[in-house]
């Protein structure tokens, strides 16, 4: 059985809670026995007979401390994810999971380049994952619930098709892609690289997220925001390499802010903060490698706009209700935090103003109903 993760003192359930998942990737979402099923079907090999040794894998591999040893596992993932049917499957299966998550709103990052070795075009693997993510709705509507899901359309930051991502995703905005990503390696991969896609984006208006300041610090933020004219930072927390503690005492602790910390925080751009993740890849490794070292509650103590989200729920083994309880447990929330961090979620999406503002008051309601 699931676990059942309840807020310590008044006993919310929090997977009841309506909440939004900004960064959640679609090759780290796969359920294990569904990787098990489309391997099978292409003769691929896995390294676990059944699920429960599949997750186990997983676990054991992504707990390297080490981004690059954690991207190695998605060489499984994608390599089931090349047909229309895997991609379709893979999609509906996570908007499904999401639902029962308590997710109202959903962004999907996934890099379509990565899904052409069997023959598909950069168009069929969008609209492949499109037609699964408008079946997984299907899906939750008929359960009597309601879920909204957009695709965040990323390129591989070491590579050199940007621009013609880019084009993909403007292609593609009216049928389910809400905005854009670079994500992969990141240190020694400045977003600067890319600047003429995302020029265009600019041009096209088409909003964008940046994976930055999880495995490099300040000038990959300062990339993402000046080059990429990021309006989210894709974990962000390395920004906090621009804090400066002044002084301490047995109550307080007085920080100033660097210039690119301050830019951040006054523009109030987004944190997409993924805890667990965070630990397995080293992101934090700078202030300890427990979820108590992390600077998300310093961060939000100062008020940057920080998310909760799970990355790879596969990888790291977790949910976005885990996520918020393992939080709770290190840093004392409760759901007056969690209701900031689902409303700082809202604003940040990659939506109309007028459906964010839809989204905060369904987040209002469900947590004046909890």
């Amino acid at each position: 059985m699931p676990t059942e993760y309840r807020l310590e003192g008044d006993g919310t359930n929090i997977q009841a809670l309506p909440k939004i998942s900004l960064h959640d990737h679609l090759d780290g979402g796969l359920r294990a026995q569904t990787l098990i099923e489309l391997a099978d079907e292409i003769g691929h090999d896995v390294p676990a007979a059944d699920a429960e040794g599949l997750d186990q894998w997983f676990a054991v591999q992504s707990n390297s401390g080490s981004l690059v040893e954690y991207l190695k596992t998605f060489d499984l993932t994608t390599a089931v994810m090349q047909t229309r049917d895997g991609l379709a499957r893979v999609a509906r299966e996570f908007v499904q999971d999401l639902a029962a998550d308590g997710v109202i709103y959903g962004e999907i990052r996934w890099a379509p380049e990565q899904h052409l070795t069997r023959g598909l075009s950069l168009d069929e693997t969008v609209e492949a994952v499109q037609s699964g993510i408008e079946q997984g709705i299907d899906d939750v509507r008929g359960q009597g619930r309601g879920i909204r899901v957009g695709q965040l359309v990323t390129a591989m930051r070491h590579a050199d098709r940007a621009l013609e991502i880019a084009e993909l995703a403007v292609r593609h905005r009216d049928r389910g892609v809400v905005g854009f990503d670079i994500a992969g390696a990141e240190a020694g991969f400045l977003p600067s690289r890319h600047r003429t896609a995302f020029d265009y984006l600019a041009s096209r208006y088409l909003p964008v997220t940046v994976h930055a300041g999880e495995a490099d610090g300040l000038e990959s933020i300062r990339s993402a925001l000046f080059d990429g004219r990021a309006l989210r930072l894709g974990h962000g927390v390395r920004i906090a390499e621009d804090l400066i503690i002044d002084r301490q005492d047995d109550e307080n602790t007085y920080v100033s802010l660097g210039p690119v910390a301050q830019w951040v925080r006054d523009r109030e751009i987004a944190l997409e903060t993924s805890p667990s993740s965070n630990l397995q890849t080293g992101a934090i490794a700078a202030w300890g490698d427990e979820l108590i070292d992390h600077p998300f509650d310093l961060l939000y103590q100062l008020g940057f706009r920080v998310t909760v989200n799970t990355d790879n729920r596969l990888q790291s083994g977790t949910t976005l209700t885990r996520e918020l309880a393992l939080l709770s447990d290190a840093f004392g929330y409760d759901l007056e935090d969690f209701e900031t961090f689902q409303l700082n979620a809202a604003a940040a999406a990659f939506l109309p103003l007028d459906d964010r503002e839809e989204l905060a008051e369904q987040i209002q309601n469900g947590f004046d109903d909890a």
